[in-house]
């Protein structure tokens, strides 16, 4: 048996810009993708807290210490300068795996900056 257990998170970020013209997926500071242990290209999981948007993308790794998180293309529609998300990634793990996963986990506060660390993070 396998489970999809979420793996890493990203907590309260704020939105740094949203682009509709262009090809889609969010751009994230990839020193925050790597402190929370989600990858380049993964799929990801994002929940606006500001207007309860909820939609599936990539993550595109943007420029190291930036602190970027940008909503691009038809994904800015759900979101604005501001607004605070969350991101998740999850994994497909065995059950044995999943009994034991600890998600790496940050929390930043408004600017962006790693304010917790918890799980495996």
């Amino acid at each position: 048996m396998q489970k999809i257990i979420l793996t890493g998170k990203i907590h309260t970020a704020r939105l740094t810009s949203c682009e509709l013209d262009y090809e889609g997926s969010m751009e994230i500071d990839i020193e925050l993708l790597t402190a929370a242990g989600i990858m380049p290209y993964e799929k990801i999981l994002v929940v606006n807290r500001s207007n309860g948007a909820r939609l599936e993308t990539y993550a595109i790794p943007g420029t190291a210490g930036s602190r970027v998180f940008c909503l691009n293309g038809p994904a800015a529609h759900h979101g604005k300068t501001g607004d605070i998300v969350t991101i998740m990634a999850f994994s497909v793990l065995t059950a044995e795996e999943a009994a034991t996963c600890k998600p790496k986990v940050i929390v930043l506060n408004e600017n962006n900056e790693i304010v917790l660390r918890k799980g495996s993070a």
